[in-house]
């Protein structure tokens, strides 16, 4: 009697634990149905970076357990063949960070759910973000968005203020001023230049002379897309722009050659972006320098934005879990992490961030004391090649892809061609691409 007891207790212990062990199982489906994954994929590749995004990534899945973020790191230089791949296959991920060019192709190619991007800017709040950083991730049709501002790096004249004092002069405040400055420090005989200045055929040189443009109120499109490149204003620029390339290096000058002028006293003045400043903070003296942005008729800071975007098609789950992970990432205390994984060259495209008190106090931020302030407002001046008021055309993209407007740049400056030929030519070749 006492051996039956005993083989019925066990069965039932043993049904007992069955049954917890399948409540545990269903439990634990229960829960990984619950749980989604998304793929975030960025240009971050070095290690010193991906730390910080690693911690920010623990942070995230630690508020909300029920998202799973898979990083996709990318070398920059393969960011958009890996998406056309990824896009093909239907495999993009679901969070993308994209620069401002190649968000006009995402768009133009349907990739992007304009809509979720739209609702988190406006849970963000769009006055939250410099004006100039919205005008840049701005839809053609300026009613939504391609991306949420990240980041981004401003490009202007930066100048040496002690050696413009040696000489009596100031910050210059329009171009006659520059000019002026050009001429007095250029002394070619002994290898000095009044201001370092892109002539390369390149990007860079479009860049820079868009600025000189658009402060002549020179756009290559107007405001209902059509091509308006060959007119009074973009040629007083151009020869404006060939004549203090006068005062520059001799040849077709590079970020190389336009940054190692400045650096080491070469020229006074260079046009360049923000990722001069972390040389100046190493090797040079932050508290001598300042910025000075192109103005004619008005004022024209050359700027780039890196967004996060949310691509299109995806699942609602998969939806919800990006716009989560993408605001989280908006908040200012983690959008400062981000930027500080580059501290001075890239700068703060939300207010938000300028007042937090992680990036007041980050000893590149403050090293450059009032001017880190002023480089960031010069958002709100940001003009580029084909963003007319609320619009930013997609063909311009097209337009820069040509390289027609930096051959134009350097066929003047270095080659010294006829500009008005040289206009005349470039505008045909907009012209094919935009009819």
């Amino acid at each position: 009697m006492k051996k039956n007891m005993v083989i019925l207790f066990s069965i039932l212990s043993l049904s007992f634990v069955l049954f917890a062990c399948s409540n545990k199982e269903d439990s634990a489906k229960e829960s990984s149905s619950d749980q989604v994954t998304i793929e975030f994929m960025h240009t971050s590749v070095e290690q010193e970076r991906l730390t910080v995004i690693d911690k920010l990534i623990e942070k995230f899945e630690k508020e909300n357990p029920d998202i799973k973020i898979k990083q996709v790191v990318t070398e920059e230089s393969n960011l958009n063949t890996k998406i056309i791949t990824l896009a093909q296959s239907g495999e993009l991920p679901e969070v993308v960070e994209v620069g401002q060019d190649y968000a006009k192709v995402m768009d133009k190619d349907e990739l992007i759910d304009k809509d979720a991007v739209q609702e988190i800017i406006e849970s963000v709040g769009a006055d939250e973000y410099y004006d100039g950083a919205l005008r840049l991730v701005r839809s053609e049709d300026g009613n939504s968005y391609r991306g949420v501002p990240i980041s981004g790096w401003v490009q202007g004249i930066w100048y040496n203020k002690e050696m413009l004092e040696s000489e009596g002069f100031e910050e210059p405040k329009n171009w006659d001023e520059l000019l002026e400055i050009a001429k007095a420090f250029t002394d070619e005989k002994n290898q000095q230049y009044g201001i370092a200045l892109p002539t390369v055929e390149s990007n860079y040189s479009e860049q820079a002379f868009s600025q000189f443009a658009l402060s002549n109120d020179a756009n290559v499109l107007d405001a209902d897309g059509n091509e308006t490149f060959n007119t009074p204003e973009m040629k007083e620029a151009l020869e404006f722009y060939d004549e203090l390339s006068e005062y520059t290096m001799p040849g077709s000058n590079d970020t190389t050659e336009v940054k190692d002028a400045f650096m080491n006293g070469s020229a006074p003045m260079a046009l360049y972006s923000t990722y001069l400043l972390p040389g100046i903070y190493s090797d040079g003296d932050p508290s001598n320098v300042g910025f000075a942005i192109p103005t004619q008729k008005n004022e024209a800071v050359f700027g780039t934005v890196s967004s996060f975007t949310i691509t299109s098609g995806l699942e609602d789950k998969q939806k919800e879990a990006a716009q989560t992970f993408v605001e989280f990432m908006s908040q200012p205390e983690n959008t400062t992490d981000w930027i500080l994984m580059a501290p001075g060259g890239a700068q703060p495209v939300h207010k938000g961030v300028v007042e937090n008190e992680t990036y007041k106090s980050n000893e590149v931020i403050q090293a450059f004391g009032e001017l880190s302030d002023e480089i960031a407002e010069s958002f709100n001046d940001i003009q580029v090649f084909g963003v007319v008021g609320d619009s930013n055309f997609v063909k311009m993209g097209d337009i820069t892809s040509t390289g027609a407007i930096p051959t134009m740049i350097n066929n003047v400056t270095v080659g010294g061609q006829d500009i008005q030929k040289a206009l005349d030519e470039t505008e045909a070749r907009i012209q094919e691409v935009t009819k």
